[in-house]
């Protein structure tokens, strides 16, 4: 159909979203972007925030992302995603627990290598968090 989007959503375990939809918001490198049907091509980095898919005139579901890349065509949209989990699937308490752990990694970090990748997860998972308390 030309006037709906094709949308892929993949995480490193699995196809999570595949189905047509009349938009999606991804929150790109630069700035979140919608992708409608005949959109320009477009590769962009991911940072971790919510991705809002519309249908039928609202958000219909929203997918939290910890990063990653997207790649739009005109006839659909790719998002290739380091980690990703529907919004009411989080387990708050879980991802809590995590950053807790990550930010003792930062402490705990012996190299610059070592703290980067663990402040890194560290805003991965305040995203998560914050994005728990979101749903449309």
């Amino acid at each position: 159909m030309a006037d709906k989007v094709n949308f892929e959503l993949v995480s490193p375990e699995r196809l999570l979203v595949s189905d047509q939809y009349d938009m999606v918001v991804i929150p790109g490198g630069d700035g979140d972007f919608g992708v409608l049907p005949q959109h320009a091509p477009l590769i962009s980095t991911i940072r971790p925030g919510v991705i809002d898919i519309h249908d039928g005139g609202r958000v219909t579901h929203q997918v939290f992302v910890g990063g990653g890349f997207a790649e739009v065509l005109p006839d659909r949209c790719t998002v290739l995603a380091q980690e990703a989990v529907m919004i009411g699937d989080i387990d708050r308490a879980e991802a809590e627990e995590r950053l807790r752990a990550a930010e003792l990694d930062v402490r705990d970090a012996e190299s610059d290598g070592e703290r980067a990748r663990a402040e890194a997860k560290v805003a991965v998972l305040k995203a998560m968090i914050e994005a728990s308390g979101k749903s449309h």
